[in-house]
């Protein structure tokens, strides 16, 4: 149980009037109840001084009970003599459900339908506009109002058991870097390379709480290609990495359905003069970000404090994305907060979790980028990926292991 997020998610119903919350999204089901849907087919409804009960596809009811909700419902999606959408599937025990938790009078809370969302399994499903239908359907005397900036604040300052969740992310993805560099070399192509990075992502053992579901993603982007790593998507090319070369590994692991977004540049042998300028850029900027993180800091001072070192460095034309965003629900989301940029409104609270990412991108040259991942503590910030944190631990051999 997680009792921290249970008492504000109840504070968050009070202070906006709402007799209950009713989601669908998977990083919204995760936020409610600690259980990270696998194909996008639960819902999840909290209750005002009242329970949480989680409706899911019969097939997921024994992941689904490694969550806090009070009680998990299940519904059958398809059978042999069945079939129809889901929202049709699910509207008996929707019904069911609702007509027992006596929820007809104030209104209640509902997701936008919009929202960036992280792959839980090979595809997903999610409801959209048909989940507010179905709802309208059942309640029709009910007033279903719009959640998402209670949604997005709940989901913007993880719980000590959220963030312990993101640390072992942090320690999946920290060991696959070390795997991953030991075997970087020259004469690989960038597909080969990433997945050097990738494998370890699903069989790293990390000392803790159970984890159910482990895995990620990991790109590689070498020499020319890794100044364009600005772009919104990393993208492995058909690319054979060269000696000396600039070499992009970008990783997104996940703990049951926390997520991680890092970062690092190596180079296959000492890097050369320009080499060395870019990263001295990047640390030097990801330390003055760093120094001003704490509770009370808007996030757009963390930009500009970054910003404000690359630009003195010279490279403030290849400097092409904001300084960080909110991970943790998602890898990466327009809607996360806090976003880590000059025109962002979002001020730094203890327990919010984001990467900071100073990065130099040289159109037809190489790209320097340096992600770390932190949380805001009372004070200051604690860094979750203490690995691999200067240029000379960033150096591979090219020999073969």
């Amino acid at each position: 149980m997680d009792s921290e997020r249970v008492s504000r998610i109840q504070e968050g119903l009070r202070s906006c009037n709402l007799a209950a919350l009713v989601c669908s999204l998977p990083s919204h089901v995760l936020l409610l109840t600690g259980y990270w849907p696998v194909v996008g087919e639960s819902i999840a409804i909290c209750v005002r001084d009242g329970p949480t009960v989680l409706l899911v596809p019969e097939d997921e009811e024994e992941l689904a009970k490694t969550g806090f909700a009070d009680s998990v419902e299940t519904f059958t999606p398809e059978t042999l003599n069945h079939m129809g959408s889901i929202a049709q599937a699910v509207k008996p025990r929707l019904a069911d459900i609702l007509h027992k938790l006596k929820l007809a009078s104030e209104p209640i809370g509902i997701e936008s339908g919009s929202g960036s969302q992280a792959a839980s399994y090979l595809a997903m499903h999610l409801f959209g506009g048909n989940l507010p239908s179905v709802l309208r359907e059942l309640q029709p005397k009910v007033q279903f109002v719009i959640a998402d900036d209670l949604l997005r604040e709940l989901s913007s300052v993880k719980t000590s058991q959220e963030l312990d969740r993101i640390r072992q992310a942090c320690e999946i993805a920290k060991n696959a870097f070390a795997t991953g560099a030991a075997d970087l070399r020259s004469g690989i192509i960038e597909p080969e390379a990433a997945q050097m990075f990738r494998a370890p992502l699903s069989t790293t053992e990390v000392p803790g709480r159970k984890i159910y579901r482990r895995d990620g993603f990991a790109f590689c982007m070498s020499g020319p290609n890794s100044a364009k790593a600005y772009a919104a998507y990393a993208r492995t090319r058909w690319r054979k990495i060269e000696l000396r070369d600039l070499v992009m590994i970008h990783c997104n692991s996940y703990v049951d359905g926390f997520w991680t977004d890092i970062t690092r540049t190596y180079t296959v042998q000492p890097p050369d003069q320009q080499q060395e300028k870019m990263y001295a850029a990047v640390f030097a900027a990801r330390e003055a970000a760093l120094r001003t993180i704490k509770p009370g800091i808007r996030a757009a001072e963390v930009d500009a404090a970054a910003r404000k070192v690359i630009q003195e460095a010279g490279f403030g034309l290849y400097l092409k994305h904001g300084t960080g965003h909110g991970v943790g629900f998602s890898p990466m989301s327009a809607y996360s907060v806090p976003q880590v940029h000059a025109q962002s409104q979002d001020t730094l609270q203890e327990g919010m979790v984001f990467n900071v990412e100073p990065a130099v991108y040289i159109e037809g040259y190489g790209g320097v980028r340096h992600c770390d991942m932190v949380a805001v503590t009372k004070t200051g910030y604690e860094l979750l990926t203490d690995f691999q944190l200067n240029a000379g631990c960033l150096t591979v051999s090219n020999a073969k292991r």
